[in-house]
């Protein structure tokens, strides 16, 4: 995890990006995630509100979670030891 970037620099244009966060029982995670707006979240329709912004993360096949990274990469750290 040496080329990870603070979250705070993360982009949050929509695209994905490889997240690391910790649950709330303390297990480090890595995750593909994007950060959705409130206008991209309105847009896709539903009942959404600014609460709802922020980082999101399929946690199995059909459950979508809202998580709170700490740090992320880009594609450009693949392969870097």
């Amino acid at each position: 995890m040496s080329g990870n970037k603070p979250i705070a620099t993360a982009p949050k244009d929509g695209s994905k990006v490889r997240v690391y966060w910790t649950d709330a029982v303390g297990q480090e995670n890595e995750s593909i995630a994007r950060y959705r707006s409130p206008e991209r979240l309105k847009a896709a329709g539903g009942d959404w509100d600014e609460t709802d912004a922020g980082w999101w993360t399929f946690v199995d096949g059909d459950t979508e979670k809202r998580i709170e990274p700490h740090s992320w990469s880009s594609g450009d750290d693949e392969g870097e030891d």
